[in-house]
């Protein structure tokens, strides 16, 4: 639509996209390295406690272990436990009026953050592309044709993404946001993405996953398998999760 033309941040969207033709000849800016670490050396230091004698800090576990995983055991995860993936990552938690508040949080309660799967190895669930129907927690089912090549190949060629159980793909329709807060709506959808995948890699490791986020793919590629149109929603973001690989006793994490 025009008036999403006009809007500065969309088209920082459209210039930062990638596609095969110029993913090797993109110029980068020559933008000098931060440190890591911010320090102010002048300042009198707190040190805080390290063990937390707290009923809530159960989920330290989860945090502590979680890692970008690249490996996956090739067995299926039940539909129980993508179930609560999907519902930890988006699901409604409240009603108020009209705006049903989810396990993410949103700017404006507006959620333009839309859920797509890539179904490889999901016990009870066939093979193809899924839409995460949020509002009535089911799935629509978009294709039966098996996707997981076709994902691979549209994120930079990434074979784990493949060889994963589901791939989560997110995308942003931009007017939901956009309407209320103009050029600044894409930094919100950008936040409501982020918010989004960490839920989702803490409930993969609470279910004996574990997931690997990816923000590189041709989006083009992306929003065709989709079957998106690209200038009112597309593709942000995309994780791929599946069983740890066992390794001496041991979960292996790359």
């Amino acid at each position: 639509m025009p008036e999403l033309e006009e809007c500065s941040g969309y088209n920082y969207l459209k210039e930062t996209a990638y596609d095969r033709a110029t993913v090797k000849t993109i110029k980068r800016p020559a933008i000098a390295q931060a440190a890591t670490f911010k320090a102010y050396p002048e300042a009198a230091k707190v040190e805080l406690p390290r063990i937390w004698q707290l009923a809530e800090a159960r989920i330290t576990p989860l945090l502590q272990k979680r890692r970008s995983l690249r490996r996956f055991m090739m067995e299926p995860i039940k539909l129980e436990e993508l179930a609560f993936m999907l519902w930890a990552s988006q699901g409604i938690t409240a009603k108020s009026g009209d705006y049903s508040f989810r396990t993410a949080p949103s700017a404006g309660a507006l959620y333009p953050v839309e859920t797509y799967l890539s179904a490889n190895l999901v016990e009870g669930l066939d093979p193809g592309l899924y839409h995460f129907d949020v509002e009535n927690f089911s799935l629509d089912r978009l294709s039966s044709e098996d996707s997981a090549e076709a994902v691979a190949a549209a994120c930079l060629d990434q074979k784990f993404m493949a060889q994963s159980a589901v791939c989560f793909l997110w995308s942003a329709v931009f007017r939901r946001c956009m309407t209320k807060y103009g050029n600044r709506g894409i930094r919100y959808v950008l936040l409501d993405a982020g918010h989004i995948c960490q839920n989702l890699l803490v409930a993969a490791e609470a279910t004996g996953c574990g997931g690997c986020p990816v923000a590189a793919f041709y989006d083009n590629e992306m929003n065709d398998l989709l079957q998106l149109d690209p200038g009112e929603e597309s593709v942000l973001y995309a994780a791929a999760v599946g069983k740890k690989v066992v390794s001496k006793g041991a979960h292996c994490s790359l």
